[in-house]
């Protein structure tokens, strides 16, 4: 893979940056947007980017830093879910909590925003201090984010608890958008002036790019990632009335600005030395691109996989139609198509093949993987084993060197697990999943040296690029992700089953 980006320079200056700025302060509050951690759409599109340079960017500087986390009550009661992982906010919560500690990082605690009681909220904050962890409840402020006077006062910030912290870098972080994160800062710096501290406020949000142009393919990527938040990228006209220097930031933060710009200054008695959205952000990525092309080609590649998983989001009913046009006029601006994709084709036409044989009215489940080196290996499903677990040991037998007519499972154990499956445990879709023949290969492994040699190969599909032709169910999907495969689908149910399928 061509290398687009360099992660050590990117983290030099990010740390130097933010220790520039946090010398103007006794303290900094510092916003983190985007993935603390594992952030997969960065290293898609920049390729070369460590998806965890934020943690160890953080860890580089853990003597001077500890974290907060936010998580709003709402994305809790309606089990809101992060796309890349599969998993609630809530368990999200649990799951930055478990990294941070440990990377040896300080979590100070973790703060629920908007609280009113919800009752799901109410049980995640006794789980939470049960296992004594710190907990900070904040209600919803009336008139936010508009009316400022409520806002600073004791009716306002004054009535959300202090957090007491002790470093010099407050780290506030969140599983996802509008978790309350920008809140929890400024309430923090109306208490820390309370106090008679001089406390500043950043914001360290990886995209948009503010140093590269307003459309070019990585900004756009970024636009196709937030989808379902309707973010759009503009250029940062306060930054260029005050510089005469274009500056790319997204919609919310220049609507936001007049407002954060005042809420700063009635709490801290001065004028704010930030002019623009641009000035109070960190972000120093753009300064790590070292190949624009390869920059350029990867995030084209990103702005498709964002295109499939709006069609498949608007099928299952998560996304309104809004935002699938907004996609579609993205792909449109950019003139990408769905076969640019290179695992795309392969799969469709070999569909296209079984369904000519077949006389099923059903969809044909299809997975390609495309690896490194170019091939394109296949996987269809069948009565013993889906598309994803043929794909995946059709492939990691081409990886090892091994004939395509050699069994790496013998048959009489996969039929034992799905008699079992059928007979015994009543499922309604005995096939194998990938999951159950992962498991079966590193059993067989111990006896079998050629299922060993091909289990050694496992690794070697990250990164691979893979598309099916039909949706997967979540375990399918879940697994292809924990094994580094950046997979699409197309919008088609794999059978007329409303629940089994």
């Amino acid at each position: 893979m061509k290398t687009g980006f360099d992660p050590q320079k990117y983290i030099d200056e990010q740390s130097k940056y933010i220790l520039e700025r946090v010398n103007n302060y006794d303290k900094l509050y510092l916003e983190f947007g985007g993935k603390l951690i594992g952030d997969k759409h960065a290293k898609r599109v920049l390729p070369g980017y460590d998806e965890d340079a934020k943690i160890k960017l953080l860890y580089k500087l853990r003597d001077k830093a500890e974290i907060i986390i936010c998580v709003y009550a709402g994305d809790i009661e309606r089990n809101k879910i992060r796309g890349d992982y599969g998993i609630t906010y809530d368990m999200e919560v649990l799951r930055l909590l478990d990294d941070l500690r440990s990377y040896g990082l300080e979590v100070n605690s973790v703060v629920i925003t908007r609280y009113n009681k919800q009752p799901a909220t109410t049980v995640f904050i006794n789980k939470l201090e049960r296992r004594n962890i710190k907990v900070y409840k904040h209600k919803e402020i009336p008139g936010y984010p508009v009316d400022v006077d409520t806002i600073v006062s004791e009716k306002g910030y004054g009535s959300n608890p202090y957090i007491v912290t002790s470093k010099p870098i407050v780290v506030v972080t969140a599983p996802g958008a509008n978790s309350g994160k920008l809140a929890t800062c400024l309430s923090q710096l109306y208490h820390e002036y309370k106090l008679g501290k001089v406390a500043g406020y950043s914001k360290f949000e990886t995209f948009p790019v503010w140093n590269v142009p307003l459309k070019h393919p990585l900004n756009i990527a970024y636009e196709a990632a937030t989808i379902d938040l309707k973010d759009v990228n503009m250029i940062d006209n306060f930054h260029f009335e005050k510089y005469n220097q274009v500056a790319v930031n997204y919609n919310r933060d220049l609507e936001m600005f007049p407002v954060v710009k005042r809420i700063i200054e009635k709490i801290t008695g001065k004028e704010t030395t930030y002019q623009s959205p641009t000035d109070m952000g960190v972000n120093r990525v753009g300064f790590g691109i070292i190949d624009n092309e390869v920059v350029v080609e990867a995030s084209k590649q990103e702005i498709i996989r964002r295109y499939f998983n709006t069609l498949c989001d608007f099928k299952k009913g998560l996304l309104d139609e809004d935002a699938l046009n907004r996609m579609k006029l993205i792909m449109e601006e950019l003139q990408l198509k769905q076969e640019d994709r290179k695992c795309v084709i392969p799969a469709r036409e070999y569909a296209a093949i079984l369904k000519a044989k077949s006389n099923d009215n059903e969809a044909i489940a299809v997975i390609a993987f495309e690896l490194s080196d170019g091939k394109i290996i296949t996987g269809r499903g069948s009565s013993t084993m889906d598309c994803c677990s043929a794909a995946i040991l059709n492939a990691i037998k081409y990886l090892a060197g091994i004939s395509d007519d050699i069994y790496l499972l013998s048959p009489l154990i996969l039929n034992t697990i799905r008699d079992l499956k059928e007979k015994d445990l009543n499922s309604k879709n005995p096939s194998l999943t990938a999951n159950e023949i992962l498991i079966a290969l590193s059993i067989s492994a111990v006896t079998n040296p050629t299922a060993q040699l091909a289990y050694d190969k496992l690794y070697m599909l990250k990164g691979v690029q893979a598309h099916c032709t039909v949706m997967l169910n979540k375990n399918d999907e879940q697994i292809l992700k924990k094994l580094g495969i950046d997979v699409t689908c197309d919008a088609v149910y794999p059978s007329e089953n409303l629940y089994y399928i």
